[in-house]
């Protein structure tokens, strides 16, 4: 197994003493907000299952939520609603997701590690981690913090829309999904930009 520490020990050697992981689920979804989610574990924790949440399934993920809160010194999560992804576009209302959450943090990170490859509207110092999912555990948690966290409001949100099956697909642009806005028209949570694509 991959040493989900190995980075994020090396960054701690350069002088830092306190880093964050950042991720985000729900860029690509036609409907939803995107989550962010800022974590701080203690370094070299182990928690059995801990990976990239692509590579777990829900229950793994949902089973891993709690011990990950329990565990972090701190965490944020934060959430860029339908309306910011609209006016900001989807890289920049992720960037204010992400800025909420590390601002939730007590203490504050002298540097937060940011998963992908885009870390220009990140208010703290920051460094880009390509695959930080399945690279760093801080990031890792992160990851499933807010993939579980937007799940359990597009869960909601299938409540009150029930016709569009979001339980399901969780907002994604599935065939499902599409032939629902084709019949029903869109909901207030669904992104009109990302509507535009639709023939």
């Amino acid at each position: 197994m991959n040493d989900l520490w190995t980075l994020e020990r090396e960054i701690l050697q350069e002088g830092y003493t306190l880093l964050c992981g950042v991720d985000e689920a729900g860029r690509g979804p036609l409907a939803g907000p995107v989550c962010a989610a800022a974590v701080i574990l203690p370094v070299g924790l182990e928690l059995p299952g801990l990976n990239d949440s692509k590579k777990l399934t829900e229950k793994q993920r949902e089973a891993l939520f709690i011990p990950i809160k329990e565990a972090a010194k701190a965490y944020g999560i934060a959430f860029a609603t339908v309306e910011e992804i609209e006016n900001l576009n989807i890289l920049n209302a992720t960037f204010l997701a992400m800025n909420r959450a590390i601002s939730q943090l007590f203490p504050q990170p002298e540097i937060a590690l940011i998963d992908g490859n885009r870390n220009t509207g990140i208010s703290v110092p920051s460094r880009c981690i390509v695959k930080g999912d399945s690279r760093c555990a801080d990031i890792a948690a992160a990851s499933i913090l807010a993939k579980v966290s937007r799940d359990h409001y597009m869960l909601e949100m299938a409540e009150k829309y029930p016709e569009y099956g979001f339980e399901r697909h969780k907002g994604y642009g599935t065939k499902a999904h599409y032939d629902a806005i084709r019949e029903y028209g869109p909901c207030p949570i669904h992104r009109p930009s990302f509507l535009r694509k639709m023939h």
